[in-house]
Formats: structure tokens, C-alpha cells, sequence
């Protein structure tokens, strides 16, 4: 029986775990100190393979991820992550002797623990086949072996069939050097090409292997705190629906694993998942991660009226496409009790969208999903990428002018990222445009430089802009709505308990409400934070604002 280990790297570099930036998501942990919030996404593309390797062929599969072991510490004392995974593995797998170690990694940000991981399994599992799979080594093959010959092969795309291959094959390393699925450094230095090979018929594809991944440790996913709006954040299950999508927006490299065409599971199979989930596991919320769930306008309305039949609901973590959320989906994502939605607006300058993001949307479209969410009662996230190659500070101030007139409820304003594999990524490298050390870091880092703007200016923007459209000029706030406000304020103050604008915000809609003395003690917990730390009187003083409110601002 084959023996297979597959690994999740954690999502945040060592230092954004030990040292997190004051902008960012944070959590304290027992020891005192604060550390990088770690999303605990279930690893569906692995569910999914170990299902169906089981439904074939006899192994034994198990499974460590990185996020949720790092999640699960009362206390951190590694020096690196290299040393954490290899005290690790002695403990809890000298035992274990895997066959085969497959690493899967899905996010730049995890790009230097998927080398560190490649060498720690190289150096407890010596004679184990070492490999790796998901969107870095797919989008990043060349960088990935040339950093770490310590991986045998790389997956191109999905890995259900290449595995299966792989396993059943005579001589594994023979059929590793014949197939277009396997990248291999020898077959780089010799210019070959590499090649999908999907499951074309999702039905296919056995339902997931939940079990793998002991759900209740998945329980309570602290991506989820994201959602504001969202009261109930446990027994959540991540699905997906789909495979592929077909637009080709620059900032954008999923189709390096999935494809541009659209795969789909029948509806049938659909309604089966979905029932096993609620009826076996409890499920309540079902994360969609289809890259474009909003392929088939039809299918997507059937399933949502599905998923409220079920009495369940559902969180739309990469967004919905804009153009097709007209009224009758909306109220029935309404009917599905989704009561929070993100809306992938992007950029707030139709030139960029058009020309520069090449996404199918006109801002007109986003202005009136907000409203229409609004009235609906959903509430939305919009989220906004600057920086791009080709935008222009104009661009940016167009962006910022316009989004003051979106009434959404909170605004995710990232640092585009030139993901390896996506367009932005290849006109970037062609103009000189990435700083050295852009390799790792996520939409919370800049790093492009063009000769409109340099790195430095687009992360200051990036905040900026941030605490303008949630603080200073927040919607809710302005629409006199000032108990919802308060769920986007006490979600800030969730990820980062000294955020200093969400302490005196809240105070002033406290004020408002006649909660005098609520408000009083939030705004000396404001007073108390500024008086403190230089970060947020550098950000106090920008925005001209006092802890101490004026007499007139009280009374109004």
C-alpha cells in the first residue's frame, strides 16, 4: 500500500507570523505576544485528491496543515519555521514513513515555507519521492526547483489524474520524466513544454475527504472574522462547485492551475455534496471557492435556491461577479439567509478596469449592486486593488473620488500583487518593474515601481484610503446607520485590538445613539492608545482628528 503525507505550508512568512505589522490581522496567543492571523481554509484541492486516490487504489493518506497546527499553540518559541517543521515531523511522524510527500501550496505569501517544508521532508523522509502541487509550483516551477532541488517534481495544474499516475505507475520516476504533467528541472534546462490533465466530468470526482482533515479543528476559521455581518462563524465547509473560468484579467493566475474553461458538477451532484454535508457533519455555511461561480447565471441561481431550501447558507469568499448579481439573485442569496457579500469592484476608474485590469465590469454596475445589497439588507465588502503597471496617481485619486459614492459597508483597499503566471506579473518583469525581495509577499506589500509612482507611495495610499472610506467618510456613518457601522468598527477591533480610528468611530456612534457612557469609555480607550504609539498620531494627525470631540460634534 502506497503511503502519502501531504503537507499545507502556513500561509504567512515567518516574519509576518512573529513580527505582524500594525496594519494587519493579528491574534494573541496565551504566551502574550501578538502573531500573523493565519487563515484555516479547508485544503479542498487535497480532499479532493485523497478521495479520489481511495475510490481507485489502496493507500494510506494522511495529513499535517502547517495553519492549523500554528493556530492550535498556546506558545511559538521556533526561530524559524525550518526549525518548528522539523521538530515537527521527528515527533509526530518518525513512525510514518511516507512513499510519497506532497506539499501543496496555494499562495504566494507561503512560497518560502513550501522550500523550507521541500527540504525538512528531503532531510526526515530520505527515501520517500518528494513533490509538490497547487498555484505556486504550478505559476513558479522555475523558481521553486532552482531554490530547492530537494523537490523530485513538480504538479502542473490539478493533480488528481498526474497522482493516480504516478502511483500506479512501475517505475515512478521514469513516468515522472515522460509526462507534460511533471515539471522537472532536467526538463526546464531542456525547454519542454507542460500540459493539464484534468478530470473533464467533475462528477467524476468522489465527495471530498472531509475526514482527512479532522473538521472540527476546522470549526471555527479565523479567515471568517472577516465577515462582519456574519453572527454564526462555525461549521463552515468549503466546497466548490466548479473548475476553471474564462476571463483573463491581468492581475490574475488561476488559470495556471484550473484552466480558462469553465468544468461544472451537475446540479444533481451539487444538491448530493451539499446535503451529505448538512446531514452528516452539521454544516450550517458553505464557503464557495469557485473561481467564477457566476459562470452559468442559471446554475448559480438554481444552487442558491438550493442552499436556502437546505437551511443552510453560503460565503462567497473569492467574490461574485458583479455584472450578473442582478435583483432576482440578489433576493435570492436574500431567500439563502447570505446576509454579507463581497463585491469584487476592483479599481473605482473605468479606464483601469478596462484597459489596464482587462475585467468585464463597468463601475456604474458596482455603484448599483451596492445600493441594491443596501436595500436588500446584505451586507458587502468591496474590495480594491491600486497599483498596477500602467495606473496612474490620477487613476488612484479617480478610484478614491469614486468610491466615496459607494454605499457598501466596508472597503478591503490591497497593493496589487504580479502573482507569477498572470499578465500583470509578465509586463511587470519586461519593465523592470518589481522590486528584489517581491517574491512571497501578498496584496498587503507593494512592490511595483513604475515611473508613476514607486512601491513606498502605493502602501501609504493603500492605508490611506483604507481608514478614508471605512472612517472618515464611512458609509454607514454618513447614511445615519450607525448600529451597522459599529459591526464593521467592532470587526477592526477584532483583528487588531488597538485600532485606534475603530475605538473613537465607535465612540462617535455610541454618542449618537445616546449611549453616552459606551461612548465615553470608547473614547478614552482612544485617547489612551494614541497617547501611546506613535503609528496611530502619525494617522490621527493626517486626518486632523482630536481624541478629545468637539462640544458641537457631541451635541449634533
Amino acid at each position: 500500500m502506497t503511503k502519502i503525507l501531504f503537507i499545507v505550508p502556513p500561509n504567512l512568512s515567518y516574519d509576518k507570523y512573529v513580527n505582524p505589522s500594525e496594519n494587519t490581522r493579528q491574534v494573541r496567543k496565551a504566551d502574550g505576544h501578538l502573531y500573523g492571523n493565519l487563515a484555516t481554509d479547508m485544503p479542498i484541492g487535497i480532499l479532493s485528491m485523497s478521495a479520489y486516490l481511495k475510490a481507485v487504489t489502496q493507500v494510506d493518506i494522511r495529513m499535517i496543515d502547517f495553519n492549523i497546527e500554528l493556530n492550535a499553540l498556546e506558545r511559538f518559541e521556533a526561530k524559524s519555521f525550518a526549525e518548528y517543521f522539523t521538530a515537527f515531523l521527528a515527533e509526530h511522524y518518525a513512525d510514518f514513513q511516507p512513499d510519497i510527500v506532497g506539499v501543496s501550496s496555494l499562495f504566494s505569501p507561503s512560497y518560502f515555507n513550501l522550500l523550507d517544508l521541500g527540504r525538512c521532508a528531503r532531510a526526515q523522509f530520505p527515501e520517500a519521492l518528494v513533490i509538490a502541487g497547487g498555484s505556486v509550483p504550478s505559476s513558479m516551477y522555475t523558481h521553486v526547483l532552482k531554490n530547492c532541488p530537494d523537490f523530485d517534481a513538480l504538479c502542473y495544474g490539478e493533480g488528481e489524474k498526474p497522482l493516480l499516475n504516478l502511483i500506479q505507475a512501475a517505475d515512478r520516476k521514469a513516468y515522472i520524466a515522460g509526462s507534460p504533467s511533471w515539471v522537472t528541472s532536467r526538463k526546464i534546462a531542456r525547454g519542454e513544454t507542460f500540459t493539464h490533465d484534468f478530470v473533464d466530468n467533475l462528477d467524476e470526482l468522489p465527495f471530498y475527504d472531509y475526514e482527512l482533515c479532522e473538521v472540527e479543528r476546522y470549526g471555527i476559521n479565523p479567515a471568517m472574522t472577516a465577515y462582519a455581518a456574519i453572527e454564526d462563524k462555525s461549521n463552515n465547509f468549503h466546497v466548490m462547485t466548479s473548475r476553471g473560468c474564462p476571463f483573463k484579467c491581468t492581475f490574475c493566475a488561476s488559470h495556471k492551475v484550473h484552466g480558462r474553461k469553465m468544468r461544472y458538477y451537475s446540479i444533481e451532484r451539487v444538491r448530493a455534496d451539499f446535503e451529505q454535508l448538512r446531514d452528516r457533519y452539521g454544516a450550517r455555511t458553505l464557503v464557495v471557492q469557485d473561481d467564477h461561480f457566476m459562470g452559468d447565471k442559471q446554475r448559480a441561481y438554481d444552487i442558491v435556491e438550493m442552499i436556502g431550501d437546505m437551511k443552510m447558507t453560503a460565503v462567497f469568499q473569492n467574490g461574485l461577479a458583479l455584472y450578473a448579481l442582478e435583483r432576482p439573485m440578489l433576493e435570492a442569496l436574500c431567500r439563502a439567509g447570505v446576509n454579507h457579500l463581497v463585491l469584487a469592484i476592483e479599481s473605482g476608474s473605468d479606464r483601469v478596469l478596462k484597459d489596464i485590469m482587462k475585467k468585464p465590469l463597468k463601475i456604474h454596475i458596482a455603484k448599483r449592486v451596492a445600493e441594491d445589497c443596501r436595500e436588500l439588507g446584505i451586507y458587502t465588502n468591496a474590495n480594491i486593488l491600486i497599483g498596477l503597471p500602467g495606473e496612474t496617481k490620477k487613476d488612484i485619486e479617480d478610484t478614491r473620488a469614486f468610491l466615496k459614492t459607494v454605499n457598501a459597508n466596508w472597503f478591503i483597499v490591497l497593493a496589487a500583487s504580479p502573482l507569477v503566471g498572470s499578465e500583470m506579473h509578465e509586463i511587470c518583469e519586461t519593465k523592470g518593474y518589481l522590486k528584489d525581495d517581491y517574491i512571497g509577499k501578498d496584496y498587503k506589500n507593494a512592490v511595483v515601481e513604475t515611473e508613476d509612482f514607486t512601491a513606498e507611495y502605493i502602501q501609504e495610499q493603500m492605508y490611506l484610503i483604507n481608514l478614508e472610506l471605512n472612517f472618515i467618510h464611512n458609509p454607514d456613518m454618513r447614511l445615519g446607520q450607525y448600529e451597522s457601522a459599529l459591526l464593521g468598527f467592532q470587526n477592526a477591533l477584532r483583528a487588531k485590538g488597538d485600532h485606534a480610528f475603530a475605538f473613537h468611530f465607535a465612540a462617535e456612534c455610541h454618542e449618537r445613539l445616546g449611549r453616552h457612557d459606551k461612548a465615553a469609555e470608547f473614547r478614552e480607550t482612544a485617547r489612551q492608545i494614541v497617547e501611546t504609539s506613535p503609528f496611530w498620531q502619525h494617522y490621527f494627525a493626517h486626518f486632523g482628528l482630536t481624541t478629545v470631540p468637539a462640544p458641537e460634534a457631541v451635541a449634533a
